[in-house]
């Protein structure tokens, strides 16, 4: 298994669902996005957006050097988009895809497949324009040093998170780099000048690979409603939703989760659950 973090969190956030998956067997890995985390926080200007596209082939590059081997991937939020596009570009290397949930303003308001040339480079420089304009330098530095982050991370739970220092801290230090303004300023522009077959929809359509969502009945970020949506549009992929919980359902409820994730594993897979417990991270 490969595990994938959400926007704003590293492969930490994966502290209670990592060690319970191997203990049941699996051998679990864990992934720091471009970006986020320890890994590198590039700017604007580098040869490839930072985008679900560069999250995508990163995750897919992991498999290949690291794991060696078809793989289920399993990723909150953001984590679960560059699930769902590596399974796409790299098939053979996929064996399931688990999203909990699955986040895309594509889903809402589908983007068009081409746009008018002239539209795409006024766009293009008006988002640049915004984005360079926009003082994440100063922004960042406040959101991280004062009340506002933990705010911001109660709005993604349902339980109080007030005392979980362990969370505050892993999602406060790849913030408070020096680089993360930068690359918070490429991911906006990246994400949002992305090409159609970049979106979820168009992956959607392409997908050959089983997927389960879960999804946190009382998710305040990405409404249930919408992977309602999803299932109703794309019937093959299952949804359960997790009552009493919020954005991030493998920390919030961890064992909800696992109930729900092993059986529609052992289910699509078609085989049995793997004997002795080995977790690398």
């Amino acid at each position: 298994m490969l595990v994938l973090h959400g926007f704003g969190a590293s492969c930490d956030h994966w502290r209670c669902c990592a060690p319970a998956l191997a203990e049941r067997g699996y051998r679990v890995y864990g992934l720091d996005l471009i970006g986020f985390g320890r890994s590198d926080q590039p700017g604007l200007g580098q040869e490839r957006p930072l985008d679900n596209r560069l999250w995508g082939r990163q995750t897919s590059a992991f498999i290949g050097a690291v794991i060696q081997q078809p793989t289920i991937l399993i990723g909150n939020s953001l984590g679960g988009l560059a699930a769902l596009t590596a399974a796409v570009l790299t098939p053979s290397q996929v064996q399931a895809v688990v999203a909990a949930p699955l986040p895309d303003p594509a889903l809402i308001k589908p983007v068009a497949a081409r746009r008018k040339p002239l539209r795409r480079r006024w766009s293009r420089r008006l988002i640049h324009g915004l984005m360079r304009l926009l003082p994440l330098e100063l922004l960042l530095p406040l959101i991280t040093r004062t009340s506002l982050l933990k705010a911001g991370l109660q709005a993604a739970y349902t339980r109080s998170v007030g005392n979980d220092d362990a969370l505050l801290r892993s999602i406060r230090r790849a913030a408070m780099r020096r680089t993360a303004a930068r690359s918070l300023r490429s991911m906006c522009v990246g994400m949002a000048l992305r090409p159609h077959g970049a979106t979820a929809p168009a992956l959607l359509q392409r997908l050959s690979r089983p997927m389960l969502l879960i999804w946190g009945a009382q998710d305040r970020f990405v409404p249930f409603a919408l992977g309602q949506h999803i299932q109703r549009t794309w019937p093959d992929i299952a949804l359960i939703a997790i009552d009493q919980c919020g954005h991030c359902p493998h920390d919030e409820c961890s064992d909800a989760f696992i109930a729900q994730l092993i059986p529609w594993l052992d289910r699509n897979l078609g085989r049995r659950r793997p004997a002795g417990p080995d977790q690398r991270r």
